[in-house]
């Protein structure tokens, strides 16, 4: 007896129009504190300013887990560290298939996906099509306009999934105001007018001093160059830089006659320590310059203009939160975080006010932070030869300067507890170890393991050249 075909499962049809389109633009390295709409002293981001009054702006958003590879992970999967099981910068292998990102609910639900900027992160698994720019540079290269590399490629993409019959998920990831700092002009002089030759400013002798980035840090800051004022305000003006190459992206919305129907997001993955904790220009190390982040979401139908939410979040919140305005429910998938809306609404006032925080950048560390106090434990000796265990009051000392550690053994016994107790229940949850522990070789030297000694981390460690930073961050 013949056997009757096997029915076909019918293939999900596109969504309509009213669908709304989702434009994520993840800023990499953009530190929220040096954002005029953020309270800055300067004014560097008129346009999202502008932005920000349109729709709503989350003033205390976080990046639980530095640097790149981790925090972009969590922020397009919903999860935390131990749901994406990615803790590293170099993380060895893909995003792991027990979880879905967000390119790949949104396809099922007959979205057309374009990522441009960010085609080597596992976080960025799933888009239907992967466009690159040019978003690095050097001193000998010139001024780097990076973001109106990134408008170049991106107009005539916006402007094809416009006119689509599909609604859109387009990702822009903005290498401004990433290193090097090097904005066109006439941002480089916007924010100062100083001389950067002066030999008798000697705040930048121990940044040249520091083996580890010294030879990155000569490919691109100008020759000669004495004052650290000037490096901050070329990070300043790569900012502002950015801002103006931005409201060109929302002209075009406008001009589409798409901008009503489209979810837009500005996140970034992590902020950026300049001059601080002798981090120099980069963004490692558990201190708040680093987690700190800008989220604002403007839809107009959904989300309201000009509000400013106060409560606690962080990158597992953005996906549930994105399709919680889309109105999509996937079937299945799991997410450690929830919707940014019930913080809008009032019916919460915050999400996760403690929470877990991890670091494999240039030193592996991880830690808890609560509203009051921070705790960052390394887990093995680091190149800035700090101190193993750090506590820092965040009521009395928001910069994080001074230690007290050794002062408070009794709250640092208490917060570590805290923090083993949650790991503990994350690892039963999902049935795995720490991610944290089981990241081998995790600063891309082969069987060397961890580091013994802070002489071993810093002899070790070691940027190199624009062309080896770019070559490390995979794109």
């Amino acid at each position: 007896m013949a056997k009757a075909p096997a029915k076909k499962t019918p293939a999900k049809k596109p969504a309509g129009k009213k669908t709304p389109n989702v434009l994520l633009l993840a800023i990499d390295s953009l530190l929220a504190d040096h954002m005029s709409c953020y309270g800055y002293k300067h004014q560097t981001t008129p346009h999202i300013d502008k932005f920000a009054q349109e729709g709503t702006l989350f003033e205390k958003t976080y990046s639980a887990h530095i640097p790149t590879t981790p925090a972009y992970s969590s922020m397009l999967t919903g999860r935390d560290a131990f749901g994406t099981e990615v803790v590293a910068l170099r993380h060895k292998g893909g995003l792991t298939p027990k979880v879905k990102t967000l390119a790949e609910i949104l396809k099922d639900e007959g979205y057309e996906t374009t990522c441009i900027g960010f085609t080597g992160n596992p976080g960025s698994r799933g888009f239907d099509k992967y466009l690159d720019y040019a978003g690095w540079g050097s001193w000998n290269d010139g001024r780097s306009p990076k973001a109106q590399n990134l408008n170049n490629v991106a107009h005539p993409e916006l402007d094809r999934l416009a006119k689509g019959d599909k609604p859109f998920f387009l990702m822009l990831r903005h290498m401004d105001p990433h290193s090097p700092y090097l904005p066109p002009v006439p941002f480089e002089r916007m924010f100062y007018q100083g001389n950067e030759l002066d030999p008798k400013n000697k705040s930048l002798e121990k940044v040249y001093q520091f083996k580890p980035f010294c030879d990155y840090f000569r490919q691109w800051f100008p020759p000669g160059c004495t004052d650290s004022d000037y490096i901050v305000a070329q990070y300043n003006g790569a900012i502002a830089y950015m801002d103006s190459c931005i409201q060109a992206l929302f002209e075009q919305l406008k001009t589409l006659g798409v901008l009503e129907n489209t979810i837009v997001v500005i996140n970034a993955d992590h902020g950026e320590t300049l001059n601080d904790h002798d981090c120099y220009f980069d963004h490692h190390g558990l201190y708040d310059v680093t987690l700190h982040v800008p989220l604002i979401i403007r839809f107009p139908s959904k989300v309201p203009a000009g509000k400013r939410v106060k409560g606690y979040n962080n990158h597992k919140n953005l996906v549930p939160t994105i399709l919680d305005l889309a109105g999509i429910k996937p079937k299945g998938v799991k997410f450690d975080g929830q919707s940014l809306m019930k913080l809008v609404s009032g019916d919460v006032a915050s999400f996760d006010s403690e929470f877990y925080i991890t670091e494999c950048t240039w030193m592996r560390k991880h830690g808890w932070r609560t509203p009051q106090w921070k705790l960052i434990v390394a887990l093995e000796p680091d190149f800035h030869y700090k101190e193993t265990v750090e506590l820092y009051n965040l009521i009395e000392d928001p910069s994080e300067l001074t230690n007290v550690a050794a002062k408070n053994p009794e709250l640092v016994a208490t917060l570590r507890g805290r923090m083993d107790a949650w790991i503990a229940k994350r690892s039963k949850e999902l049935g795995i170890e720490n991610p944290m522990l089981t990241q081998g070789d995790w600063h891309g030297h082969t069987g060397v393991g961890a580091f013994k000694t802070s002489d071993q981390a810093y002899n070790t460690m070691h940027i190199g050249d624009p062309k080896g930073a770019a070559k490390l961050q995979g794109k």
